[in-house]
């Protein structure tokens, strides 16, 4: 693995002078949203070649306005579940990059670097301490977040394919699993069926449905009775041993920050948490 502990938006300077068209269609009054370059956790490497970010390290997004914050508190698209990737959508300069296509991380990176943009570094939040479990009021700094771009492990058996797909040998049944990386379109399939299970009363099946949307092969072999069998039958130390590698092969935003409580004094290092308060830190 490799972090680049440097800040995670990336700005450069921008002509923030107003383009000659804009000062025609409203003569003395125009102006341009400033816009900032954000670090892509995955650099580009793991998009396919007519990908408008195949081999880019950075992407352009444009601030949030009042256009975004109508999006984020729609009841229509809460409800429906995508305001998020209306908001990517909106940000992104380049319309030719779907939101959906982005992987998990390189989102998670446009996000943070839109509400350190649009409301401050600093996130306030209500977190319960995992020693005492009191409730209490913590303040984040999301300028300290991390960026992990992913890499191959030999102490997991992961191997980079070189085609944004990994390979790993499962511990206990020495089975040879390749998986690929997940994006937006993966991520909101997993959450509808998660909705879909609560709706009918059916237990929900996080770890299995990752799995089954992260591989792509066992043992070489694609075919759907391959990996169905997987799912059905992986050992626990394998599914954990899976996560792992996936965990370490995916760029991402690493948003662990130590954390004191006030009321026992435990400490420990703790992944910020993101609720509510993270786009409405005033509400």
């Amino acid at each position: 693995m490799s972090r680049n502990r440097d800040r995670l938006g990336t700005s450069s300077p921008q002509d923030n002078s107003p383009p000659q068209q804009a000062l025609q269609e409203n003569p003395g009054f125009a102006f341009v949203v400033p816009t900032e370059f954000v670090e892509l956790p995955s650099g580009g490497r793991f998009y396919s070649e007519n990908h408008p970010l195949h081999g880019q390290s950075t992407i352009e997004i444009k601030q949030m306005t009042a256009k975004e914050e109508d999006i984020l508190t729609s009841r229509t698209l809460l409800k429906n579940g995508v305001a998020i990737d209306r908001v990517i959508q909106s940000l992104i300069t380049d319309k030719r990059v779907n939101s959906d296509s982005l992987l998990v991380g390189d989102r998670n990176a446009i996000l943070i670097a839109a509400r350190v943009s649009g409301y401050g570094n600093d996130y306030n939040t209500t977190v319960n301490c995992p020693a005492c479990a009191a409730s209490q009021e913590y303040s984040f700094d999301l300028n300290n977040a991390h960026i992990h771009t992913g890499n191959d492990d030999s102490a997991l058996s992961l191997t980079s394919n070189g085609d944004g797909t990994f390979t790993t040998t499962l511990p206990r049944t020495r089975v040879e699993v390749t998986f690929r990386l997940l994006n937006g379109n993966d991520e909101k399939a997993m959450v509808s069926q998660a909705e879909n299970a609560r709706k009918r009363n059916r237990p929900e099946q996080s770890v299995t449905s990752q799995i089954r949307s992260m591989v792509v092969s066992v043992n070489g072999d694609e075919s759907s009775q391959a990996l169905n069998y997987l799912i059905d039958n992986v050992p626990s130390l394998d599914a954990r041993h899976l996560r792992a590698c996936y965990k370490a092969a995916a760029p991402n935003v690493d948003l662990t920050q130590f954390f004191s409580c006030e009321e026992c004094g435990h400490e420990q290092e703790m992944e910020v948490p993101l609720t509510a308060d993270f786009f409405w830190p005033d509400r």
